[in-house]
């Protein structure tokens, strides 16, 4: 099983979330424009809390569990965003990534999954790393791809979505290719 990791990189660190984020988790999540491709509306404390708790009373790394990650700056700590972890079985896990809009176009969120990859892939053996996003959502499809991904499907009108038919796309990367791909 594994640990949850303290991770760092050159402008952030990762970290699991904790009691001192869920204000600021709470108020970017409570924002259209993050909410806009979530699967959440409404945001709020309880939601937030009640995240948490159910992440504390879990095992991380456990298949079929999903686990929250604080994005952080390195040197104050305050919470920039988060990604989520779907540990799909003991070799791959799914992910997805959430800034705060004032974050948001710095390149924190391509630094933060590059870490997460370094640890899964490199350090942990993990062997596919997948991620599923809204076509209309170009930053997140664009930084799958700048990282390296590889869209794998295109699924057309497979799910009503906050009163609507969307599409979603499918990436992933392989433990072999991520290698490659740093060397």
């Amino acid at each position: 099983m594994l640990t949850a990791p303290q991770l760092k990189a050159t402008r952030l660190a990762l970290r699991p979330l904790s009691q001192q984020d869920l204000a600021a988790f709470t108020l970017y999540r409570q924002q259209p424009e993050v909410a806009r491709y979530q699967s959440w509306s409404d945001y709020d404390l309880g939601k937030a809390e009640a995240l948490l708790n159910a992440q504390l009373g879990g095992t991380f790394g456990a298949a079929d569990s999903w686990y929250q990650m604080a994005i952080v700056d390195k040197d104050t700590d305050a919470l920039l965003g988060d990604l989520a972890l779907h540990f799909i079985d003991d070799s791959q896990l799914e992910i997805g990534f959430t800034l705060a809009p004032q974050h948001q176009g710095h390149g924190l969120a391509k630094e933060a999954v590059a870490c997460l990859l370094d640890w899964y892939l490199l350090q942990c053996s993990g062997h596919r790393v997948t991620a599923v996003c809204d076509v209309e959502n170009l930053s997140s499809w664009r930084l799958l791809e700048a990282l390296g991904f590889r869209r794998e499907a295109h699924w057309i009108e497979n799910t009503f979505f906050k009163g609507a038919w969307g599409s979603e796309y499918q990436y992933a990367m392989l433990a072999r290719e991520w290698r490659q791909l740093r060397q």
